[in-house]
């Protein structure tokens, strides 16, 4: 009982000055942007290990590493009564490491990103995205049917989920269709030259680590947000969305652009999305912890913004996948334009609203 008075006074302690909470705010980002470095190349030796390929080890494994300082943040504001951050952390969480994709084909000068990491399973997973996506906002207008107290979307996320990922890793090890490769294209080989040199349970514990750390820091993170909510008087929802989920997406920027540096750009790509899916169910983790009713009730037309958004930038970069044009202005996709200026402008409608 001492222990847990420590730990929960600790943040208190540190937040009571809005320096302290930047500072805690900044530290935990820190110690977030840490652990994740180590993830990709972990994450990467484990696709080639397994043999599960990198578009399913970047959607299940990275891809929920990464997430796992968000769910830490989503929880315990849905815990506290906060429904606001806990959704807009979520879905500006997934707008943001859309955008990490534009910033990976930026630092991959080759050919356009979307071109050269072509893939089923990651379209079959924008496609997912975008179902689960759609599902949330559905369950945000319509009738609030909950079942004791969760919303019967709630449950329904994580079968789509479960069902979705089993197709994603069908394509991989079946696949119907097939991309026309080209000089640029990337395919997912595995690297046994790299794999061979660590053994599968250092890999594992590198994990098990990073994880432990990235939770720690995600509690960090929520009591700094909500000490921010009270001293500076913004908004949960401009708070979650851009500095929150700036804060907990960091893990999937280093990542991604780690794996784009090795040439794993399929997993580069998988990540991102894979870890765009798990957020959604943040919402249903959310609904959980969130006891005063349903959360997908509780939150504004800020949050339902922010969900619209989404949903078209996924289908823009899914565009993009499909197109898979191989040079566009400044070396970047089409695709990877839309997406950084279509952030910049949903980012500067919510702030303003």
């Amino acid at each position: 009982m001492n222990l847990f008075i420590v730990v929960k006074s600790f943040p208190e302690n540190i937040t009571s000055e809005l320096g302290g909470t930047i500072g805690l705010f900044l530290g935990s980002v820190l110690v977030i942007t840490l652990a994740g470095t180590k993830l990709s190349r972990s994450a990467d030796i484990i696709a080639d290990r397994t043999g599960l390929g990198e578009a399913v080890v970047g959607a299940v494994l990275l891809g929920a590493v990464t997430s796992l300082s968000g769910l830490t943040v989503t929880l315990l504001a849905a815990a506290q009564a906060l429904p606001q951050l806990a959704i807009s952390n979520a879905f500006g969480g997934i707008a943001i490491q859309t955008v990490f994709l534009s910033i990976a084909d930026i630092s991959y000068r080759k050919s356009n990103l979307e071109h050269a990491a072509a893939s089923v399973e990651n379209m079959t997973q924008g496609t997912l995205l975008i179902i689960m996506l759609s599902l949330i906002l559905l369950a945000s207008v319509g009738p609030d049917i909950r079942i004791f107290h969760l919303h019967i979307v709630t449950p329904l996320l994580f079968i789509v989920y479960a069902f979705g990922i089993r197709v994603v890793h069908h394509q991989h090890n079946q696949p119907m269709w097939h991309p026309r490769m080209t000089s640029a294209t990337i395919k997912d080989h595995p690297d046994k030259a790299s794999w061979q040199q660590k053994s599968l349970f250092r890999v594992s514990a590198t994990f098990l680590l990073s994880a432990v750390a990235i939770i720690g820091a995600g509690f960090l993170l929520t009591e700094s947000s909500q000490a921010l909510i009270q001293q500076t008087g913004l908004s949960q929802s401009f708070i979650g969305a851009l500095l929150v989920a700036a804060g907990t997406s960091i893990p999937e920027l280093v990542t991604s652009v780690a794996a784009v540096k090795r040439g794993a750009l399929t997993l580069a790509v998988g990540g991102i999305i894979g870890g765009n899916i798990f957020d959604t169910l943040f919402a249903g983790a959310a609904d959980i912890a969130y006891t005063e009713g349903s959360v997908y009730h509780a939150v504004t037309l800020d949050e339902s913004f922010l969900i619209t958004l989404t949903i078209l930038l996924t289908a823009i970069l899914i565009v993009g996948l499909l197109h898979r044009e191989k040079q566009g202005v400044g070396n970047i996709g089409f695709e990877s334009a839309a997406i950084l200026v279509l952030y910049i402008v949903g980012m500067t409608v919510l702030g303003t609203a």
